[in-house]
């Protein structure tokens, strides 16, 4: 047992007020604390009252934390009560912690997973497998995932993976169809876009190329097989490496067979 000899705020804090017992100063406490235990000059203390008090000011301590911790965006529960672990605040502490700020509506997994994939849907290119995968990672409950992902409808999906291949398409024109097209779909798949939403993708994009680009695409991955082979074969030799080289990058025989005639005539086979 003691007594509140003196009680004075502190110069850097003014929310924060230093309590002497007995003549000697004790700990600090928030003024929320002070006002809930009516704590005053000559009020006596008992021991439990004072790990009361302290675990009072500790759960307003970690809760300040987790408010700022707030402040810069939204977080998931699984965010704020990892934060305030590795801050070493002790599993209690943590749980009074998360449920005020749920009282308090700082903290709602439904609407951070909305927001979450609103944001997706309207700013980037991932698909929602990704999108599930971030939300999983950040501890937020499948039931959410799965509400929130209803807003991100398949035709949505299937637009933004067009519009993703056909600027693919136009990238890999130096690439048979063939490995442009296994490159656009690992792309797409990295994305987080599912094996249905390919499928409608290649019903809906354009992926043939006239007879022109097709040339360009194999002459182009001809002369690189050329500039790697010419150095260390020749002949028959030359010609089996150059045709087992193109034919595993997507092209036809009959068009390996043309390209092969053309790099003879250009003095290259």
């Amino acid at each position: 047992m003691g007594v509140i000899t003196k009680i004075t705020k502190q110069v850097k804090n003014d929310e924060r007020y230093n309590l002497f017992i007995d003549g000697t100063y004790a700990f600090s406490v928030d003024e929320g604390v002070l006002a809930k235990f009516g704590l005053r000059k000559g009020l006596e203390v008992d021991e439990l009252a004072i790990s009361e008090m302290q675990y009072e000011d500790d759960v307003k301590k970690a809760l300040n934390k987790a408010i700022h911790f707030l402040s810069f965006r939204m977080r998931t529960e699984d965010e704020v009560r990892d934060h305030l672990k590795r801050s070493e605040w002790e599993e209690g502490i943590v749980g009074e912690v998360i449920h005020k700020l749920k009282d308090m509506k700082y903290l709602n997994d439904l609407e951070f997973a909305q927001a979450f994939t609103g944001t997706q849907i309207n700013t980037s290119d991932k698909g929602p497998i990704w999108i599930r995968g971030e939300l999983q990672r950040k501890g937020v409950d499948e039931r959410y995932i799965e509400e929130a992902l209803q807003a991100f409808t398949f035709e949505e999906q299937v637009d933004k993976a067009v519009s993703i291949s056909e600027k693919l398409m136009r990238k890999y024109r130096k690439d048979s169809v063939v490995i442009a097209k296994q490159k656009i779909e690992q792309n797409l798949q990295r994305k987080g876009y599912p094996n249905a939403v390919m499928k409608v993708v290649w019903e809906t994009t354009d992926a043939e190329r006239d007879a022109d680009e097709q040339w360009d695409a194999i002459y182009h991955q001809g002369q690189k097989a050329h500039r790697r082979l010419a150095a260390k074969f020749e002949g028959f030799e030359y010609e089996q490496k150059m045709k087992q080289a193109l034919y595993r990058k997507g092209f036809s025989m009959d068009k390996i067979e043309r390209l092969l005639e053309v790099l003879k005539e250009e003095g290259g086979g």
